[in-house]
């Protein structure tokens, strides 16, 4: 798993929301048509006004859906776009991905992990599955350091991670839920900044 570095040439995303800022470096080597998707929209204002609308403490927070239902929502290209799954990025705290409905079905919706911590049996199985089981030693420091989400690697597409704000995302991920996990008082993306 490759060390999140901070250069020049890296772009980022600001999604600005009513509880605050999330900062996210984009992972453009790792998931270009997640990335391209996905700024292309902030840029286009697709997200501007919209809301999580699927929130589950110690897990997620779900947006991109500009219905806010979790049903709607479409790529820039207007059908869906397949996967890219990188050995490098893994579901890890902080980490944002594609929401789907299966394989290749990418849209718009997107989530970002918010936790939890990793139980030590857990860790434990992923040491002995190891390189071969698709779990290196830097997956599972990183697992065992920050926690995450690992069943959905190779599930849902890596394309970016928090890089400043996770004390927003936890805030988010704390907030009262009601039916189909929606908050019950809106959490907006106000808009994404693109920062070139």
């Amino acid at each position: 798993m490759k060390q999140l570095e901070i250069n020049k040439e890296d772009k980022f995303a600001i999604i600005h929301t009513n509880l605050g800022d999330i900062k996210v470096k984009m992972l453009e080597e790792a998931a270009p048509l997640a990335v391209e998707n996905f700024l292309t929209h902030a840029k286009n204002g697709y997200y501007d006004n919209t809301i999580f609308h699927r929130v589950i403490k110690d897990f997620m927070i779900q947006g991109g859906d500009p219905e806010g239902t979790g049903r709607g929502g479409e790529s820039i290209w207007d059908k869906p776009f397949k996967d890219e799954f990188s050995i490098d990025f893994r579901n890890i705290r902080g980490a944002l991905s594609m929401a789907n409905a299966g394989p290749s079905t990418n849209g718009s919706q997107f989530f970002i992990v918010q936790g939890p911590k990793i139980t030590e049996d857990i860790i434990g199985q992923m040491k002995e599955l190891g390189e071969k089981g698709g779990f290196p030693d830097e997956v599972v420091k990183a697992y065992s350091e920050l926690g995450g989400a690992y069943w959905l690697d190779g599930k849902h597409t890596v394309f970016g991670q928090v890089v400043e704000g996770m004390d927003i995302v936890d805030a988010i991920a704390n907030a009262e839920t009601g039916f189909m996990d929606k908050p019950v008082e809106d959490v907006v993306v106000k808009n994404i900044e693109v920062l070139d």
